[in-house]
Protein backbone atom coordinates (compact mmCIF):
# COMPACT_ATOMS: atom_id res chain seq x y z
CA UNK A 1 0.00 0.00 0.00
CA UNK A 2 0.85 3.73 -0.12
CA UNK A 3 4.07 4.37 2.38
CA UNK A 4 7.31 5.74 2.59
CA UNK A 5 9.01 3.05 0.46
CA UNK A 6 6.20 3.25 -2.53
CA UNK A 7 6.42 7.63 -1.91
CA UNK A 8 9.93 7.22 -2.68
CA UNK A 9 9.72 5.00 -5.81
CA UNK A 10 7.07 7.11 -7.12
CA UNK A 11 9.37 10.95 -6.44
CA UNK A 12 12.17 8.82 -7.95
CA UNK A 13 9.72 7.82 -11.21
CA UNK A 14 8.52 11.20 -11.46
CA UNK A 15 11.95 13.05 -11.29
CA UNK A 16 13.26 10.69 -14.30
CA UNK A 17 10.16 11.60 -16.41
CA UNK A 18 10.96 15.20 -15.55
CA UNK A 19 14.79 14.53 -16.52
CA UNK A 20 13.87 13.12 -19.54
CA UNK A 21 11.20 15.97 -19.94
CA UNK A 22 14.05 18.21 -19.49
CA UNK A 23 16.74 16.25 -22.05
CA UNK A 24 13.80 16.51 -24.73
CA UNK A 25 13.07 20.01 -24.36
CA UNK A 26 17.41 20.79 -24.79
CA UNK A 27 17.73 18.65 -27.96
CA UNK A 28 14.42 20.01 -29.95
CA UNK A 29 11.03 19.87 -29.91
CA UNK A 30 10.59 16.72 -32.43
CA UNK A 31 11.98 14.56 -29.63
CA UNK A 32 9.71 15.58 -26.95
CA UNK A 33 6.69 12.99 -27.76
CA UNK A 34 9.45 10.06 -27.46
CA UNK A 35 10.88 10.87 -24.08
CA UNK A 36 8.46 12.79 -22.23
CA UNK A 37 5.86 11.58 -20.33
CA UNK A 38 2.96 10.94 -22.37
CA UNK A 39 -0.48 12.29 -22.16
CA UNK A 40 -1.65 9.61 -20.78
CA UNK A 41 0.57 9.48 -17.96
CA UNK A 42 -0.11 12.97 -16.75
CA UNK A 43 -3.39 13.98 -17.50
CA UNK A 44 -6.68 12.55 -16.21
CA UNK A 45 -9.80 11.54 -18.55
CA UNK A 46 -11.97 14.67 -18.55
CA UNK A 47 -15.08 15.01 -17.57
CA UNK A 48 -19.14 16.34 -17.97
CA UNK A 49 -20.05 19.09 -15.56
CA UNK A 50 -22.21 17.14 -12.76
CA UNK A 51 -25.61 16.04 -13.45
CA UNK A 52 -27.89 16.68 -10.47
CA UNK A 53 -30.32 13.52 -8.75
CA UNK A 54 -33.63 14.27 -8.04
CA UNK A 55 -32.62 14.45 -4.45
CA UNK A 56 -30.27 17.38 -5.28
CA UNK A 57 -26.76 15.36 -5.38
CA UNK A 58 -24.25 15.42 -7.84
CA UNK A 59 -23.69 12.13 -9.79
CA UNK A 60 -20.31 13.32 -11.81
CA UNK A 61 -20.34 12.01 -14.99
CA UNK A 62 -17.55 10.78 -17.31
CA UNK A 63 -17.04 12.31 -21.16
CA UNK A 64 -18.54 10.55 -23.53
CA UNK A 65 -20.71 8.43 -20.78
CA UNK A 66 -24.60 8.76 -21.14
CA UNK A 67 -25.52 10.54 -17.64
CA UNK A 68 -27.95 7.88 -16.67
CA UNK A 69 -26.68 6.88 -13.23
CA UNK A 70 -27.95 9.10 -10.17
CA UNK A 71 -25.73 9.25 -7.10
CA UNK A 72 -26.12 10.57 -3.33
CA UNK A 73 -24.05 10.69 -0.21
CA UNK A 74 -25.36 7.73 2.53
CA UNK A 75 -25.13 6.90 5.74
CA UNK A 76 -24.38 3.13 6.75
CA UNK A 77 -24.83 1.23 10.28
CA UNK A 78 -22.26 -0.65 11.28
CA UNK A 79 -20.99 -2.70 14.46
CA UNK A 80 -18.36 -0.07 15.00
CA UNK A 81 -20.72 3.21 13.99
CA UNK A 82 -22.21 5.02 10.95
CA UNK A 83 -20.35 5.15 7.86
CA UNK A 84 -20.89 7.56 5.21
CA UNK A 85 -20.64 6.60 1.56
CA UNK A 86 -20.76 7.56 -2.23
CA UNK A 87 -23.88 5.12 -3.56
CA UNK A 88 -24.94 5.08 -7.37
CA UNK A 89 -27.01 3.34 -9.37
CA UNK A 90 -28.34 3.15 -13.29
CA UNK A 91 -31.35 4.97 -13.53
CA UNK A 92 -34.25 2.42 -13.97
CA UNK A 93 -33.92 -1.00 -13.19
CA UNK A 94 -31.78 -3.55 -10.74
CA UNK A 95 -28.04 -4.20 -11.02
CA UNK A 96 -25.53 -6.36 -9.50
CA UNK A 97 -23.44 -4.35 -6.98
CA UNK A 98 -20.08 -3.43 -6.52
CA UNK A 99 -18.25 -2.22 -3.17
CA UNK A 100 -15.13 0.29 -4.06
CA UNK A 101 -12.82 0.55 -1.37
CA UNK A 102 -10.26 3.44 -1.78
CA UNK A 103 -6.78 4.09 -1.69
CA UNK A 104 -5.39 5.81 1.85
CA UNK A 105 -6.42 9.22 0.42
CA UNK A 106 -9.97 7.77 1.23
CA UNK A 107 -13.24 8.65 -0.37
CA UNK A 108 -13.03 11.91 -2.67
CA UNK A 109 -14.25 12.70 -6.00
CA UNK A 110 -11.95 11.03 -8.09
CA UNK A 111 -13.67 7.62 -6.77
CA UNK A 112 -17.20 8.75 -7.02
CA UNK A 113 -16.21 9.77 -10.70
CA UNK A 114 -14.72 5.85 -10.43
CA UNK A 115 -18.13 5.23 -9.14
CA UNK A 116 -20.48 6.99 -11.56
CA UNK A 117 -18.83 5.29 -14.68
CA UNK A 118 -19.02 1.69 -13.32
CA UNK A 119 -22.64 2.62 -12.85
CA UNK A 120 -23.05 3.81 -15.91
CA UNK A 121 -21.55 -0.05 -16.90
CA UNK A 122 -24.68 -0.92 -14.94
CA UNK A 123 -23.59 -1.55 -11.66
CA UNK A 124 -25.25 -0.35 -8.59
CA UNK A 125 -22.06 0.79 -6.42
CA UNK A 126 -21.06 1.66 -3.46
CA UNK A 127 -17.94 3.94 -2.74
CA UNK A 128 -17.17 3.95 0.89
CA UNK A 129 -15.25 6.08 3.90
CA UNK A 130 -12.86 3.50 5.27
CA UNK A 131 -12.27 6.43 7.78
CA UNK A 132 -15.27 6.60 9.31
CA UNK A 133 -14.80 5.95 12.85
CA UNK A 134 -12.22 8.68 12.76
CA UNK A 135 -13.90 11.16 10.21
CA UNK A 136 -16.56 12.42 8.49
CA UNK A 137 -16.33 13.69 5.09
CA UNK A 138 -14.56 14.74 3.54
CA UNK A 139 -11.49 13.63 5.23
CA UNK A 140 -8.98 14.78 2.09
CA UNK A 141 -10.21 16.07 -0.96
CA UNK A 142 -7.51 15.04 -3.44
CA UNK A 143 -4.55 12.64 -3.34
CA UNK A 144 -1.64 15.37 -3.12
CA UNK A 145 -3.57 16.22 0.05
CA UNK A 146 -2.10 13.37 1.33
CA UNK A 147 1.20 13.53 0.26
CA UNK A 148 1.61 16.57 2.76
CA UNK A 149 2.93 16.26 5.72
CA UNK A 150 -0.45 17.37 7.54
CA UNK A 151 -1.90 15.00 5.43
CA UNK A 152 -0.16 12.09 6.37
CA UNK A 153 -0.44 13.36 9.91
CA UNK A 154 -4.29 13.08 9.82
CA UNK A 155 -4.42 10.05 7.71
CA UNK A 156 -1.75 7.55 9.37
CA UNK A 157 -3.82 7.32 13.00
CA UNK A 158 -6.98 6.62 10.98
CA UNK A 159 -5.37 3.84 8.73
CA UNK A 160 -3.89 2.78 12.18
CA UNK A 161 -7.30 1.72 13.30
CA UNK A 162 -8.09 -0.54 10.08
CA UNK A 163 -7.46 -3.83 11.75
CA UNK A 164 -8.39 -7.26 10.06
CA UNK A 165 -11.29 -7.58 12.12
CA UNK A 166 -12.70 -3.98 11.40
CA UNK A 167 -12.40 -4.26 7.73
CA UNK A 168 -14.14 -7.98 7.95
CA UNK A 169 -16.65 -6.22 10.44
CA UNK A 170 -17.38 -3.47 7.82
CA UNK A 171 -17.19 -5.52 4.98
CA UNK A 172 -20.27 -7.71 5.91
CA UNK A 173 -22.21 -4.47 6.88
CA UNK A 174 -21.88 -2.71 3.64
CA UNK A 175 -22.33 -6.17 1.82
CA UNK A 176 -25.89 -6.58 4.29
CA UNK A 177 -27.04 -3.13 3.34
CA UNK A 178 -26.30 -3.53 -0.47
CA UNK A 179 -28.68 -6.13 -0.62
CA UNK A 180 -31.12 -4.30 1.10
CA UNK A 181 -31.01 -1.34 -1.70
CA UNK A 182 -34.08 -1.79 -4.18
CA UNK A 183 -31.63 -0.64 -7.31
CA UNK A 184 -29.72 -4.01 -6.52
CA UNK A 185 -30.59 -7.33 -7.91
CA UNK A 186 -29.68 -9.62 -5.07
CA UNK A 187 -30.00 -12.88 -7.18
CA UNK A 188 -26.78 -11.56 -8.55
CA UNK A 189 -23.24 -11.84 -7.04
CA UNK A 190 -21.71 -8.59 -5.71
CA UNK A 191 -18.33 -7.54 -6.85
CA UNK A 192 -15.71 -5.25 -4.74
CA UNK A 193 -13.44 -3.41 -5.91
CA UNK A 194 -9.68 -1.97 -3.65
CA UNK A 195 -7.24 0.20 -4.42
CA UNK A 196 -3.78 0.73 -3.17
CA UNK A 197 -4.59 -0.26 1.00
CA UNK A 198 -8.22 -1.22 -0.27
CA UNK A 199 -7.00 -4.25 -2.31
CA UNK A 200 -6.32 -6.67 0.39
CA UNK A 201 -9.92 -5.42 1.82
CA UNK A 202 -11.52 -6.91 -1.09
CA UNK A 203 -9.85 -10.74 -0.18
CA UNK A 204 -11.73 -9.97 3.42
CA UNK A 205 -14.91 -8.80 2.05
CA UNK A 206 -15.53 -12.16 -0.21
CA UNK A 207 -14.31 -13.82 3.14
CA UNK A 208 -16.83 -11.87 4.98
CA UNK A 209 -19.74 -12.65 2.74
CA UNK A 210 -18.29 -15.87 0.66
CA UNK A 211 -21.92 -16.65 -0.57
CA UNK A 212 -22.59 -13.39 -2.10
CA UNK A 213 -19.04 -11.88 -3.61
CA UNK A 214 -18.91 -12.87 -6.79
CA UNK A 215 -15.26 -11.58 -7.69
CA UNK A 216 -13.18 -9.00 -6.72
CA UNK A 217 -10.55 -6.65 -8.19
CA UNK A 218 -7.02 -5.72 -6.54
CA UNK A 219 -5.52 -2.59 -7.88
CA UNK A 220 -1.75 -1.94 -7.06
CA UNK A 221 -3.03 -3.58 -3.36
CA UNK A 222 -0.22 -3.47 -0.78
CA UNK A 223 0.21 -6.45 2.15
CA UNK A 224 -1.54 -9.36 -0.11
CA UNK A 225 1.13 -11.34 1.24
CA UNK A 226 1.41 -10.81 4.69
CA UNK A 227 3.19 -13.54 7.69
CA UNK A 228 0.29 -12.95 9.31
CA UNK A 229 -2.37 -16.03 10.00
CA UNK A 230 -4.85 -13.66 8.64
CA UNK A 231 -2.94 -12.72 5.36
CA UNK A 232 -5.56 -12.07 2.85
CA UNK A 233 -4.25 -14.51 0.71
CA UNK A 234 -4.50 -17.20 3.72
CA UNK A 235 -8.25 -16.45 3.08
CA UNK A 236 -8.31 -17.57 -0.24
CA UNK A 237 -10.06 -20.80 0.82
CA UNK A 238 -12.82 -18.98 2.76
CA UNK A 239 -14.44 -17.15 -0.07
CA UNK A 240 -15.90 -18.29 -3.46
CA UNK A 241 -14.84 -15.53 -5.73
CA UNK A 242 -12.49 -15.17 -8.35
CA UNK A 243 -9.78 -12.59 -8.12
CA UNK A 244 -8.16 -10.28 -10.80
CA UNK A 245 -4.81 -9.00 -8.96
CA UNK A 246 -3.20 -6.41 -10.88
CA UNK A 247 0.22 -5.41 -9.80
CA UNK A 248 2.38 -2.18 -10.03
CA UNK A 249 5.75 -3.14 -11.83
CA UNK A 250 7.34 -1.26 -8.86
CA UNK A 251 5.66 -3.31 -6.03
CA UNK A 252 6.64 -6.65 -8.15
CA UNK A 253 10.45 -5.31 -7.96
CA UNK A 254 9.90 -5.01 -3.87
CA UNK A 255 8.15 -8.46 -3.08
CA UNK A 256 8.77 -10.62 -6.37
CA UNK A 257 7.59 -13.21 -4.78
CA UNK A 258 4.14 -12.41 -3.90
CA UNK A 259 2.56 -12.68 -7.34
CA UNK A 260 3.45 -16.62 -7.22
CA UNK A 261 2.27 -16.94 -3.76
CA UNK A 262 -0.87 -15.40 -4.57
CA UNK A 263 -0.92 -17.82 -7.92
CA UNK A 264 -0.34 -20.69 -5.50
CA UNK A 265 -3.25 -19.86 -2.89
CA UNK A 266 -5.86 -18.99 -5.52
CA UNK A 267 -4.71 -22.57 -7.31
CA UNK A 268 -4.95 -24.66 -3.66
CA UNK A 269 -8.10 -23.15 -2.73
CA UNK A 270 -9.60 -23.61 -6.59
CA UNK A 271 -10.31 -20.45 -7.18
CA UNK A 272 -9.89 -18.71 -10.60
CA UNK A 273 -7.44 -15.94 -10.31
CA UNK A 274 -6.16 -13.40 -13.25
CA UNK A 275 -2.53 -12.24 -11.82
CA UNK A 276 -0.56 -9.87 -13.52
CA UNK A 277 2.29 -7.55 -13.62
CA UNK A 278 1.62 -3.96 -14.81
CA UNK A 279 4.61 -2.00 -16.48
CA UNK A 280 3.02 1.39 -14.40
CA UNK A 281 3.28 2.59 -10.49
CA UNK A 282 1.77 1.92 -7.54
CA UNK A 283 -1.29 4.39 -7.82
CA UNK A 284 -1.63 3.98 -11.50
CA UNK A 285 -5.42 3.63 -11.95
CA UNK A 286 -6.50 6.38 -10.12
CA UNK A 287 -7.10 9.16 -11.98
CA UNK A 288 -6.06 12.23 -8.91
CA UNK A 289 -2.52 10.15 -8.63
CA UNK A 290 0.69 11.95 -9.81
CA UNK A 291 1.57 8.60 -11.35
CA UNK A 292 -1.85 7.83 -13.28
CA UNK A 293 -0.87 6.03 -16.77
CA UNK A 294 -4.73 6.33 -18.71
CA UNK A 295 -3.48 3.45 -20.94
CA UNK A 296 -2.85 1.12 -18.28
CA UNK A 297 -5.81 2.03 -16.31
CA UNK A 298 -8.07 2.08 -19.11
CA UNK A 299 -6.28 -1.90 -19.34
CA UNK A 300 -7.02 -2.68 -16.02
CA UNK A 301 -10.37 -1.01 -16.19
CA UNK A 302 -11.47 -3.35 -18.89
CA UNK A 303 -10.29 -6.84 -17.52
CA UNK A 304 -12.13 -5.66 -14.57
CA UNK A 305 -15.56 -5.42 -16.33
CA UNK A 306 -14.90 -8.89 -18.11
CA UNK A 307 -14.51 -10.40 -15.18
CA UNK A 308 -17.93 -9.00 -13.37
CA UNK A 309 -18.91 -9.74 -16.62
CA UNK A 310 -18.04 -13.55 -15.93
CA UNK A 311 -19.12 -13.82 -12.54
CA UNK A 312 -21.82 -11.68 -11.73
Amino acid sequence: MCDELTEDDNETFLATQIQRRQLAVGAGAAWLVGCGPSQAATTPPSTKPSETAADGSSAPTEAGVEASATGRIVTIETPDGTAEAYFVAPGTGRSPAVLIWPDVAGLRSAFEQMATRLANAGYAVLAVNPYYRSSKLPVLETFSQWRTDAGRAKVDPMREALSSDAVTRDAAAFVAWLDQQPEVDTARKIGTTGYCMGGPFTVRTAAAAPTRVGAIGSFHGGGLVTEADDSPHALFPKMQAAALICIAHSDDARDPDAKSTLKAAADDAGRTAEIEVYPAQHGWCVTDSPVYDEAEAERAWSRMLATFEAHL
